[in-house]
């Protein structure tokens, strides 16, 4: 199961992720988050830094020249669209870079199948976060688990929305083929943008021991 730490705004805790063998980095563009990094982390650095890790840029309607500009400047490997971007949105984009799609889940009947049914096509991954009114991500809040094992998807999707340390036992228990990764974020925080890299450490040896 792959790991996505979204959130960085450092460069040397981003150095220590991919010491750790970390998959994902996300890097937030959206300025109305507490986790904006574009004015914490001097593109340059980004771009010049030779790692495994993969960086993922996390965009909320965000202009596709805009985009584009970001992916060059900081050398990003993947755009996380967070926000209510449209199938021909993701399309223009994937076919430049590798595209997750960001679907909000709350406690409605909301069925996921008919949500991403227009994005099977435009993306290369799912996202699920828990829908909270007026927030973009980082809510540590949960949503119901189980409406992704009574959906078919059929893309590698990310799970996300208030995972903490002790939840890694039962997410090995998720039984979806399609179960592609786990997204940490608030819940793996000294405060916001600055990451507790002890207990990620410690999730990440529970979660793949």
């Amino acid at each position: 199961m792959n790991i996505k730490v979204c959130g960085i705004t450092q460069l040397k805790q981003l150095q220590q992720l991919d010491g750790m063998d970390i998959d994902f980095a996300g890097l937030i563009f959206h300025k109305g988050s507490p986790r904006y990094v574009g004015d914490k982390l001097p593109a340059k650095q980004v771009k010049d830094l030779d790692f495994d890790i993969r960086k993922v840029g996390v965009f909320v309607n965000a202009a596709f020249d805009d985009v584009m500009r970001t992916i060059d400047d900081y050398a990003l490997d993947v755009v996380q669209l967070h926000g209510d971007e449209t199938p021909y949105q993701c399309e223009e984009l994937s076919e430049q870079i590798e595209v997750i799609k960001v679907f909000s889940i709350g406690d409605d009947k909301k069925d996921i199948d008919e949500m991403i049914a227009d994005y099977d096509d435009v993306c290369d991954y799912y996202l699920f976060d828990t829908s909270v009114s007026g927030v973009k991500g980082g809510t540590g809040k949960k949503f119901d688990w189980k409406k992704l094992t009574k959906s078919k998807i059929e893309k590698p999707f990310f799970l996300s929305g208030g995972i903490e340390l002790d939840d890694a036992i039962k997410l090995k228990t998720i039984k979806h083929p399609d179960f592609y990764g786990v997204d940490i974020n608030s819940m793996f925080e000294k405060e916001p943008g600055v990451k507790d890299m002890a207990k990620i450490l410690q999730f990440k040896l529970a979660l793949k021991k």
